[in-house]
C-alpha cells in the first residue's frame, strides 16, 4: 500500500475484499472465553486498521464507535456490519461525543485512536467512567496529564495500557528475554530514537497544516519518544527496578518544514510564513537512578534515508547490541568471535521470546510487520485474566514526561530537568519484565 494513500482511499480499500478476506480466522487471546465490549474512538487510518484487526478476534464485540468526521464513521460501522452482521451505534456530534460514549454500560473497554494531543483527556474520562483503556502513543503532553493519568488508574482498577508498537518487534522482545537472563551483564548505556521524514503528512491538499502540522507548529522538544524509549526502558528495567532521574535537551535550527511549504504551496502561502516551533532534530541524555545513561534522537523533517524509522543500541558489562538500518547485531561476550559483530538472527531461535511465541501467528497479517495488533492481544489478556500490563500506566506517564521536559529544557539552554517518580517509590521492589 502506497505511503500517500488518503484516509478516504484507505478506508475504501479496507472495506473492500483485501483486508477482509480473513474476517472469518477468528483468534483467541488467551483460555478465557469472556466477551470484552469495545467502544473505538477514532477511526482515520490507523484507527480503521485496528478494527478491521480486532474484528478477527473472536471474544470481541463492538457495541459503539465515534469519530468527528461523519464519513469515517459510516465507513467503520459498514466494515462492522459486514463482518458481525450487527450494527455499531455512531457518535459524531463533536469533539466531545465520546463522552456520551463512554456513559453506556454496555461497553467494557475503549481503544483511543485519535490525534496525540486528546489521548490523555480521552483515557482519563474512560478510567474515570469504569472503562478498560487501550491508547495509541504518547500518553500524555504535560506532566499534569501524566499525573492525572496515574491517579485515574489508580482510582478505576481498571487496565490501562499504552500500544507502544515498537515494544512488540520480534528483536526488540528477544533482547528484553536476553537481558533477564543475564546475557548482557549489567546494562549501562543506550542509544534510540524515532528519525522519519513525513513532512507531507504535516499538510493537507490545499497546504494548511494537518494535527501533525499543528504540534509543529505549537512544541519544541521531542514530541514523539515512545517508539525509541520503549524498547530501552524496558531493557534497563525502568519502574522496575530503576526510573528515569533526570534529562537534558538540546536541539538544531529549524528550516525543512519551511522550506518544503515553500517548495510546495508558495512563499506567499500561510504556511510558509509560520515560525514552526519544532525543530529539525532534537537529542535527548536522560540519567536513571542507577546511573545508566540514555540517549534519546528524535527527527521527522530532515531529509534523511531511513529504510526504518527506529534505532537502537543496548551496551552491557558482558555485551552489545545494535539495530540500525534494518540490520541486527549482537555481541555476547565468551561466544562471539573477539571485537566481531553477529547477525542476532543466529540466537533468535535460542531466545525468542515467548510473547513473540504466543501471537505470531495471529499477528501476520497486522501493521508494522505484525506488531500492532501484540497490543490488542495483551490488553485483552490483562484484561481477562487480571495480568498487570505489559506497558502500564507509570510507564506511560515516565515516556510520555519526556515531552514537556525536553521542552523546558531547551527553553532554558540546556538545563537539566528532573523526572518525577510516578511511581512513588515503588520502582525499587517492582520486578522486571
Amino acid at each position: 500500500m502506497s505511503k500517500k494513500m488518503n484516509r478516504r482511499k484507505f478506508i475504501q480499500s479496507a472495506a473492500s475484499a483485501g483486508f477482509l478476506l480473513n474476517l472469518n480466522k477468528p483468534a483467541k487471546t488467551s483460555n478465557s472465553n469472556k466477551t470484552v465490549r469495545w467502544g473505538i474512538i477514532g477511526v482515520g487510518n490507523r484507527g480503521t486498521r485496528f478494527l478491521i484487526d480486532m474484528l478477527k478476534i473472536d471474544e470481541l464485540e463492538f457495541p459503539a464507535i465515534c469519530d468527528i468526521n461523519a464519513d469515517r464513521l459510516n465507513q467503520a460501522i459498514d466494515i462492522v456490519k459486514k463482518s458481525k452482521n450487527y450494527t455499531p451505534e455512531g457518535y459524531s456530534g463533536n469533539p466531545y461525543d465520546y463522552r456520551r460514549l463512554l456513559q453506556r454500560d454496555d461497553i467494557d473497554a475503549i481503544l483511543i485512536e485519535t490525534p496525540k494531543r486528546w489521548h490523555a483527556r480521552m483515557s482519563i474520562d474512560g478510567l474515570n467512567a469504569d472503562k478498560h483503556v487501550l491508547t495509541d502513543v504518547p500518553g500524555a503532553y504535560t506532566i499534569k496529564e501524566c499525573w492525572d493519568l496515574v491517579e485515574a488508574k489508580q482510582r478505576s482498577g481498571k487496565v490501562y495500557m499504552l500500544a507502544e508498537n515498537c515494544c512488540y518487534y520480534q528483536q526488540c522482545l528477544a533482547i528484553l528475554n536476553m537481558v533477564g537472563k543475564g546475557i548482557f551483564g549489567d546494562t549501562t548505556y543506550a542509544e534510540c530514537g524515532y528519525i522519519h521524514e513525513i513532512r507531507r503528512l504535516m499538510f493537507k491538499p490545499d497546504g494548511s497544516l494537518t494535527w501533525r502540522g499543528e504540534i509543529e507548529r505549537d512544541l519544541v522538544g521531542n514530541i514523539y519518544p515512545t517508539h525509541g524509549i520503549g524498547p530501552v526502558a524496558q531493557w534497563m528495567g525502568i519502574n522496575r527496578g530503576d526510573r528515569f532521574e533526570s534529562l537534558v535537551s538540546m536541539c538544531t535550527s529549524h528550516g525543512s518544514l519551511k522550506e518544503y511549504a515553500v517548495e510546495n504551496f508558495g512563499g506567499d502561502h500561510p504556511s510558509s510564513k509560520i515560525n514552526y516551533a519544532a525543530r529539525d532534530m532534537t537529542m535527548t541524555l536522560i540519567k536513571t537512578a542507577k546511573g545508566k545513561i540514555i540517549n534519546l534522537q528524535f527527527d521527522q523533517v530532515s531529509l534523511r534515508p531511513h529504510p526504518t524509522t527506529t534505532h537502537f543500541y543496548l551496551q552491557g558489562t558482558k555485551g552489545a547490541f545494535k539495530d540500525e538500518d534494518k540490520e541486527q547485531k549482537i555481541y555476547i561476550d565468551g561466544r562471539s568471535k573477539a571485537n566481531t559483530w553477529e547477525p542476532l538472527s543466529k540466537y533468535i531461535q535460542e531466545y525468542d521470546s515467548p510473547i513473540w511465541q504466543r501471537w505470531k501467528e495471529q499477528s501476520a497479517d497486522s501493521g508494522h510487520g505484525g506488531v500492532d495488533i501484540f497490543a490488542v492481544y495483551h490488553f485483552l489478556d490483562s484484561v481477562q485474566t487480571g495480568k498487570p500490563a505489559f506497558i502500564d500506566v507509570y510507564d506511560s506517564a515516565a515516556w510520555s514526561a519526556i515531552i514537556p521536559l525536553s521542552a523546558k529544557s531547551i527553553a532554558e539552554g540546556g538545563t537539566v530537568q528532573k523526572i518525577p517518580d510516578f511511581t512513588k517509590g515503588m520502582w525499587k521492589n517492582r520486578k522486571m519484565l
